[in-house]
């Protein structure tokens, strides 16, 4: 069995589209690479249609790109939100959080 990876692909006009699996096996190592991956953008749109699976360990990472965009100055939209992720959200009390960002 493969284990998936994450995979980030910027695209044009601040749009980036995350793919994978969002989990505790993945998203370490992903993290270690943000200084390659991290958008620079004053406006970002991250596109999660294409996200498999995501955990709470997804879900902290989500929460991290937020905090260090929004500490640079960067408005940060959250589009194609998969279902699991809302109810992770919910269930950790931190919907709140990211409420603006979500479209």
């Amino acid at each position: 069995m493969t284990k998936q990876k994450i995979e980030w692909q910027a695209q044009e006009n601040g749009l980036y589209c995350l793919s994978g699996a969002l989990e505790r096996d993945t998203v370490p190592a992903f993290w270690q690479q943000r200084h390659e991956w991290m958008p620079k953008d004053s406006k970002v749109q991250l596109d999660l249609s294409a996200v498999g699976r995501i955990d709470s360990a997804g879900m902290v990472m989500l929460l991290h790109i937020y905090q260090q965009l929004s500490q640079n100055g960067a408005e940060l939209k959250i589009l194609n939100v998969p279902e699991q992720l809302v109810t992770l959200l919910r269930l950790s009390h931190v919907e709140s959080m990211l409420a603006a960002c979500i479209e």
